[in-house]
């Protein structure tokens, strides 16, 4: 009975693909109801990922994958 509890609940709350896409986009539906925030938040999110991006990737290429840790 406790396998089933887990399996249900793992369905609910971790494997829920529509719950988990919600969630990602509610912090852009909290701020998009005027055009001037909703442009603000893309830029924003642009910049975010386009700087994880410089900043992950020379880690990647010239310090993990050298020594074989890009598993990592």
């Amino acid at each position: 009975m406790a396998q089933i509890i887990t399996i249900v609940l793992a369905g609910i709350l971790t494997e829920n693909m529509v719950l988990s896409k919600f969630l990602g986009i509610c912090p852009f539906l909290g701020v998009s109801k005027k055009t001037n925030t909703a442009v603000s938040m893309g830029i924003a999110v642009t910049l975010v990922m386009l700087l994880a991006t410089a900043v992950t990737y020379p880690i990647l290429v010239y310090l993990l994958d050298p020594y074989g840790l890009s598993y990592l």
